[in-house]
């Protein structure tokens, strides 16, 4: 997902986007435990995207300190 699609959704949206990313990735990580995981880049990609969306919030929270 691009920053620029994160950015156009509300707060809660993305809250609620992080946690179902925070789930996939869980059980990506069990898959791989446990031998059964075939793509291994989808884990790079769900972390990448959590942190994109974590920025985003964090640039909104610093914009309405000012």
């Amino acid at each position: 997902m691009l920053a620029k699609e994160i950015r156009e959704k509300s707060n809660t949206e993305i809250l609620q986007e992080i946690e179902a990313l925070k789930d996939e990735l869980f059980n990506l990580r069990f898959q791989q435990a446990t031998g059964q995981l075939s793509d291994t880049a989808r884990l790079k990609t769900v972390k990448k995207d959590i942190a994109r969306m974590k920025t985003v919030l964090t640039e909104r929270e610093l914009s309405n300190q000012d």
